[in-house]
């Protein structure tokens, strides 16, 4: 499942109300802003799992365009954010080193869609992930982190440069604003809810 239900009896007006709470991935290619985007936006105190880089790890991992890069994730980050009265998101940052990708497939369980955070300086370092979703057909947003110094292009741009599929929406943000990225997450919830919703119909139709 996407999601799960909570039931409340709304003893003041006698109305029951439901609540969900859907489960994002937030996912990308290393140093790209995962763990930054996640503690952003939760409104709790995010679960990280983090640890300090190490000789060995610069070995196997490519800190190109990432040097002052000192920790990095070992799990998963995690996170909460309240959308709206009655819709919370649960966050799940993945680690974005090849090594790590055995957990992907347990994180990625009953999520209801993705965000693919992309760095242009890097860009081909989130097509593992673009690959990883569109295979599975789990819904996705790309988020391209607009940093400092970083050349800009637009949306159009990085999604001819990905071959993403036709529809899939690509938005600029700033992953250190929690604004900017509470924007991207409603934008996922919404592409997700139409792209869940057309294939109900195409499997009833």
């Amino acid at each position: 499942m996407a999601y799960e239900r909570s039931e409340s009896t709304g003893a003041e007006d006698g109305a029951d109300t439901t609540a969900l709470a859907l489960k994002i991935l937030v996912a990308g290619g290393f140093g790209v802003g995962k763990t930054t985007l996640v503690g952003a936006v939760s409104e709790i105190r995010p679960l990280r799992t983090e640890e300090q880089l190490s000789r060995a790890g610069e070995l196997v991992d490519d800190t190109g365009g990432v040097d002052q890069k000192t920790t990095t994730t070992v799990a998963m980050d995690f996170g909460r954010i309240t959308i709206r009265s009655g819709l919370s998101l649960y966050l799940f940052g993945t680690p974005g080193q090849d090594r790590f990708w055995f957990l992907w497939d347990e994180l990625s369980q009953g999520a209801l869609g993705a965000v693919v955070l992309a760095d242009t300086r890097r860009l081909e370092d989130c097509f593992p992930a673009v690959d990883y979703f569109e295979h599975r057909k789990i819904p996705f947003v790309v988020a391209v982190n607009c940093f400092t110094g970083a050349r800009t292009y637009g949306a159009h741009d990085v999604s001819r440069a990905l071959d993403l599929d036709r529809g899939t929406p690509v938005v600029l943000c700033d992953a250190r604003d929690r604004d900017s990225g509470k924007e991207v997450l409603i934008r996922l919830v919404e592409y997700a809810g139409r792209m869940h919703t057309a294939r109900l119909l195409d499997s009833v139709g």
